[in-house]
């Protein structure tokens, strides 16, 4: 497919998990990509290797988008790379379990730059480079629907992303520019591997990995492909006429 061609696509959080299956997938349908990278150099340059094998146009930039002006940094790198954003893909995330006697205002400082500040400055600094037609993508979660033990802050920061989709349409409807968000259930990558054991309180006779397939109806995790793939329908010109939504790929969490 060819969806992609000519589209120049920045996503945070790129160099691994979603945000890595994300570029692979718009690359693969004609994107030029930049992705963006906290702590994982190796692995962003690797991915942009990978991409330019096949052709794709690919490049890595460095920052940290819990810092307003590294976030700032890296959409503007991206715009200069590219000559233009045409998609935003705001995948970087961070993930906080913890009993509410435990969280501490580093915590929520931590957790709310990066989910909601993050992307909410990304989306900013991007459509200044956008154009009618534009797509904004903003990464949710199911967690921001559904009750889990010792999860306050992360779910909330997730929930707040969705608001922030709503509101957010409005104004940039009047630009031509579409945004949503997606809502991932359990998914097969490295985060997820190290927070698993925390959906399964002791007080279930389940491992960790079985309670939280118990909690899908096709009763398994995602992997980062078909995540990227509900992404790339959101960002495509397929979903022309959806703004302002949250798209659940969560293979029916209940």
């Amino acid at each position: 497919m060819t969806r992609f061609t000519g589209s120049r696509v920045l996503i945070t959080g790129g160099s691994r998990g979603i945000g890595a299956a994300t570029a692979r997938r718009l690359a693969a349908e004609g994107a030029a990509v930049v992705l963006t990278y906290r702590s994982e150099q190796a692995a962003a340059r690797e991915l942009v290797a990978e991409l330019r094998g096949t052709g794709a146009t690919a490049h890595a930039v460095g920052g940290d988008v819990g810092d307003p002006a590294q976030a700032e940094a890296v959409v503007q790198a991206a715009a200069e790379h590219l000559g233009g954003l045409d998609v935003l893909v705001s995948n970087a995330g961070v993930e906080h379990f913890g009993a509410l006697e435990e969280i501490t205002a580093e915590d929520f400082d931590r957790v709310y730059a990066v989910n909601v500040r993050g992307q909410l400055l990304v989306t900013k600094h991007a459509v200044q480079h956008m154009g009618p037609g534009a797509r904004i993508v903003l990464m949710s979660s199911v967690s921001a629907h559904k009750s889990v033990y010792r999860h306050a802050l992360y779910a909330s920061s997730k929930a707040a992303v969705e608001s922030l989709v709503r509101q957010l349409a409005l104004e940039l409807g009047d630009r031509g520019i579409a945004i949503n968000a997606i809502a991932p259930g359990g998914t097969e990558t490295d985060m997820a591997a190290e927070v698993t054991p925390n959906y399964a309180p002791h007080r279930y006779e389940l491992a960790p990995e079985d309670a939280l397939r118990g909690m899908c109806a096709l009763g398994r995790m995602a992997r980062p492909e078909e995540i990227a793939a509900a992404v790339a329908f959101l960002a495509s010109s397929d979903a022309s006429y959806v703004t302002g939504r949250t798209l659940a790929a969560d293979g029916g969490f209940v």
